[in-house]
């Protein structure tokens, strides 16, 4: 593969008619200047320059790449200069993985706001609840509920005090009842979230005392939690959610939290990276948009 350097040390002597001159302006001695034209020429199997101890010319070899070479150059140059761009001012392409029914039903007005704000932004939305391999599939940043399990991830907070809550349709509730305590939700049919293959059937709270558990049934299963919400919303159960996912729900009146004197599991949102560098600009103000979002959202918690 032709090297930058070198590649910058052809163009340069061309220029100047001279490759001591070239190493100069480059500040590398003329044995490594000349070493380095030796490299590209055998990459290349053709002499590009023409030298002797007084003079330097282009071959027709040389001549006829060294439009190529200038080229290839000036589009480097180009995308650093989008890069460093993209550092001081967001813009460029954001992957981003993020839950499907925080995804759907609350992230996407408020990545309509921050392209509506910076129109050089562009994202990729990849929407699942299974955990984004970060390193292997193609998404830079993930937006995940719960503890990230790899320390070797950037985890940036987002809504570090998020709890799930009970929540059922006014309609289901006059029709089957309203629980008053844990132990209750045995005569009710209780909608469930598989992750990984693994129903999360026991559901846990507190009552600031003491914890209190219970595995429920139900006879609606799935791996979307946006289907969850959609099946409690239309009346058909108690959904154990996260505050997050339902909090327009409740104020708009299609679900109502069910015994809110219990404070539901812990569920932060972070936002996760492989590395620091990764840090632009693009992501710090999208970063920041969905913290906002989310604390808006946080002060109706209905829990203790």
């Amino acid at each position: 593969m032709l090297r930058f350097d070198d590649l910058q040390l052809f163009v340069r002597a061309a220029d100047l008619g001279s490759l001591s001159a070239a190493a100069r302006g480059m500040d590398l001695s003329p044995a490594v200047a000349s070493a380095a034209l030796k490299r590209i020429e055998a990459q290349l199997g053709a002499r590009l320059l023409a030298r002797s101890t007084r003079s330097l010319r282009l071959t027709a070899e040389g001549e006829g790449f060294l439009e190529y070479a200038r080229t290839a150059l000036a589009s480097l140059e180009e995308g650093r200069q989008i890069l460093a761009r993209g550092q001081e001012q967001p813009g460029g392409i954001i992957q981003l993985s993020a839950p499907s029914d925080f995804g759907r039903n609350v992230l996407l007005p408020w990545l309509d706001d921050l392209q509506q704000q910076y129109p050089d932004l562009s994202v990729r939305l990849l929407l699942g609840d299974r955990i984004a391999d970060l390193f292997r599939q193609p998404v830079d940043l993930a937006l995940r509920y719960g503890e990230p399990e790899d320390s070797s991830l950037v985890a940036l907070p987002v809504s570090p005090e998020n709890r799930r809550v009970l929540c059922a349709s006014p309609a289901y509730l006059a029709s089957h009842g309203r629980p008053r305590q844990v132990e209750q939700l045995a005569q009710h049919n209780c909608l469930l979230f598989m992750l990984g293959g693994r129903v999360h059937e026991h559901w846990r709270f507190s009552d600031g005392r003491r914890e209190l558990g219970l595995t429920v049934r139900g006879d609606r299963f799935s791996d979307d939690a946006d289907v969850v919400r959609r099946w409690a919303v239309a009346g058909m159960g108690i959904a154990y959610k996260s505050w997050l996912d339902v909090a327009n729900d409740v104020t708009a009146g299609r679900l109502e939290v069910v015994m809110p004197h219990l404070a539901g599991e812990r569920t932060p949102l972070n936002l996760l990276c492989g590395h620091r560098a990764q840090l632009s600009k693009s992501v710090k103000v999208l970063h920041e948009r969905v913290r906002k979002g989310c604390t808006e959202l946080s002060k109706d918690y209905p829990g203790v």
